[in-house]
């Protein structure tokens, strides 16, 4: 994908990767080389003179290994104790990581409130400012200790996408565990094509995402993302959708040479964040 110049004039970047990508599959505990590997790629975003935000989930699974819950909890109360828990343990690996490469990280944690109240929304907003105005690496997720939405926002797919919207980014990538956008299911179609460049969110692109399983493969769990890239592209910022096994992905998509899905921006001055949260999300 031969896209070098059309990312060469981004200046604020979100970038969002899952809690399954963060952990080791056989343990569930966070594999600390990885995390390492995106701090480094994000401080050298940060180096090039970028803003650069983080939106990153893993505070339950987090807090789970340190109380000892061999099993996700199903109960809210239990989940909101592990992600007290995790969100600090997290938070304080990515506090060293960031701190070796010389940048400094912070912590925002959000719910759907915050987007809904005029007052939150803008609150926010100005800490964004004042922090990428410092230089500083916000690290962002939903606030699980207080938040009792069970939406809620989808593997922090849409809450990414709200952020960029907030901040006015012009470039949101989210780290998946599939490549991009295909017409089928990989997996069970071997001729299932990845799309590259989806210029529109039309009815034929959207209807690939119906029936969505939850996984992250073909059309399945691609609904919450292409819920992310209509709010990303209507607030003006493109997004791609890459494979996050390797994180080193993010500097090929600066180089222009990476496998990912390009959702171009198509900025609507009438798109409010607030009507669209709910309208679509609930």
């Amino acid at each position: 994908m031969g896209t070098k110049e059309y990312f060469k004039g981004k200046k604020r970047i979100i970038v969002k990767i899952g809690s399954a990508a963060l952990h080791h599959e056989a343990t569930g505990r966070l594999n600390l080389g990885k995390v390492e590997r995106l701090v480094r790629e994000l401080c050298d975003i940060r180096n090039r003179g970028l803003d650069v935000c983080l939106v990153s989930s893993g505070a339950i699974a987090v807090g789970r290994k340190v109380i000892g819950l061999e099993e996700r909890p199903s109960d809210i109360s239990t989940k909101q104790a592990c992600a007290a828990v995790g969100q600090a343990r997290l938070m304080m690996t990515y506090q060293k990581m960031f701190s070796e490469y010389h940048q400094t990280a912070a912590q925002i944690l959000m719910t759907k409130g915050t987007m809904l109240d005029n007052v939150a929304r803008k609150n926010a907003q100005n800490t964004f400012e004042e922090l990428f105005r410092m230089g500083i690496i916000p690290v962002v997720n939903e606030n699980d200790t207080i938040s009792t939405y069970e939406m809620q926002f989808g593997d922090n797919d849409t809450l990414s996408a709200l952020v960029a919207s907030l901040v006015g980014a012009d470039l949101l990538i989210l780290l998946s565990d599939i490549d991009g956008l295909f017409t089928d299911d990989p997996h069970q179609n071997p001729d299932a094509r990845l799309i590259e460049m989806v210029d529109e969110l039309d009815g034929e692109i959207e209807a690939m995402a119906k029936g969505s399983t939850g996984s992250d493969v073909g059309t399945g769990g691609m609904e919450a993302k292409l819920t992310a890239a209509r709010i990303a592209t209507l607030s003006g910022a493109d997004m791609v959708i890459a494979n996050g096994e390797d994180v080193g992905v993010l500097h090929r998509i600066f180089e222009g040479n990476f496998v990912g899905t390009v959702f171009r921006a198509h900025y609507d001055e009438d798109f409010y964040i607030a009507d669209f949260i709910e309208k679509s999300i609930g």
